[in-house]
């Protein structure tokens, strides 16, 4: 993969978190959101990103809201018990969701990557503590749901030698 569709889903990325922030403080709904999107703030002149790639977008704002009950109780699992999500700055719920949708729905890129970049864009809308909250909170995730998948793994494995050994 080029740099270039690295930059458009790091733009993607961007854009999903501004657009679940909206959708949160403005109560605007799935659709006109996406749509305002790609037709405001995708490729301006204003933006930093010269492409952003829309799909990717729409991948993790749809899934955020299609998965939104399942993410926000993952997250809650992993914040600190003096923290609850809904007391989260809404910028920092947004990019957690997001963050936790591609943890979820993308395993063909590692978990390190998600996590920097999502933990870089935390350090440039915050001066404080989110950054590092993001971080925590993101790979805790992602060590859960390794850990699962190896236990699945191998579950799967032990299952295929059993059937293996009836058949024998």
């Amino acid at each position: 993969m080029g740099q270039d569709k690295h930059e458009a889903k790091r733009a993607a990325r961007l854009c999903a978190v501004q657009a679940l922030y909206q959708m949160d403080i403005a109560t605007s709904d799935l659709d006109t959101t996406i749509e305002q999107f790609r037709e405001h703030q995708f490729n301006n002149d204003v933006s930093d990103f010269k492409e952003v790639d829309g799909d990717y977008f729409e991948f993790i704002v749809r899934g955020v809201f299609d998965h939104q009950s399942r993410i926000d109780k993952i997250i809650d699992e992993h914040l600190s018990v003096k923290w609850r999500l809904s007391r989260l700055d809404s910028t920092l719920r947004a990019l957690l969701r997001c963050g936790v949708q591609e943890l979820l729905h993308t395993p063909d890129i590692t978990s390190a990557i998600l996590i920097k970049q999502y933990v870089d864009m935390a350090h440039a809308f915050f001066a404080d503590a989110e950054g590092g909250m993001a971080n925590a909170v993101l790979d805790k995730i992602a060590k859960d749901l390794q850990d699962a998948k190896d236990l699945q793994d191998a579950k799967d494995s032990q299952d295929a030698k059993n059937s293996q050994n009836e058949r024998v």
